[in-house]
């Protein structure tokens, strides 16, 4: 039914789900990430008034946030367990935002062109064939809108950082959260997005203090890094 998934990863984050939203728990990298991608997503394309769909949104940490900017956020994520988390505390925190069980590929059928902007974070190095995603986003994104995507750069440094260091050594993340195999070079990402139309807007790289819990927008873009590509009209 959704072939470009990977069932061990759906497993793995679903089992992270009932500390979704605890900030000192498992996610606590994406919640320390959070308030700077949402700041660059909204300086970029104005959130406010814009139909978003947010593709991999896990238990809602970013949908949440954009919503609360004045975006009508849709959600989708192909772990149940994560969607109703998400719901839940959208719920909870009265915050407008829907939510629902699809691949990008499948609602990119449904939906071409239904969406101002849309945003894949830190998802596309957790699928079989990220470049589908990728075309799907595309899809997805009306002519002028706007798609964020943020990944993890494949080289010797990501390894250590990443890996090592993030997994291992500092415990910022539960151990075999990421694979360095799917880890995808800035390069070939932007070969990916030029395949499916989109326009290269802008390149970031991400620095974090694990000390200070602070992610700072730099150059270098040898770790995590962040693009924002734009459909032509």
């Amino acid at each position: 039914m959704h072939a470009n998934a990977d069932t061990a990863e759906l497993q793995r984050f679903s089992e992270l789900a009932h500390r979704w939203w605890d900030p000192q728990g498992a996610m606590r990298p994406l919640h320390d990430l959070n308030p700077l991608r949402l700041d660059w997503i909204d300086r970029t394309a104005a959130l406010a008034g814009k139909r978003v769909v947010d593709v991999g949104c896990g238990g809602g940490i970013l949908a949440e946030a954009m919503a609360r900017k004045g975006a009508d956020v849709l959600g989708i994520d192909l772990a149940a367990k994560l969607l109703r988390v998400a719901e839940l505390h959208a719920l909870e925190t009265s915050t407008r935002v829907a939510y629902r069980q699809a691949s990008a590929e499948q609602l990119a059928g449904e939906a071409p062109a239904g969406f101002d902007v849309v945003t894949c974070m830190e998802m596309l190095e957790h699928v079989p064939d990220p470049a589908s995603v990728v075309t799907a986003c595309a899809t997805l994104v009306k002519p002028g809108g706007t798609v964020f995507f943020s990944t993890i750069n494949r080289n010797p440094k990501s390894f250590v950082f990443a890996i090592l260091g993030a997994e291992y050594v500092l415990n910022l993340l539960p151990r075999g959260t990421h694979e360095y195999a799917k880890f995808i070079r800035p390069r070939e990402l932007a070969g990916f997005a030029r395949s499916a139309g989109l326009d290269l807007l802008e390149l970031r790289g991400l620095r974090y203090n694990p000390f200070t819990r602070r992610f700072a927008l730099n150059d270098d873009t040898g770790v995590n890094y962040m693009m924002a590509c734009r459909r032509g009209a």
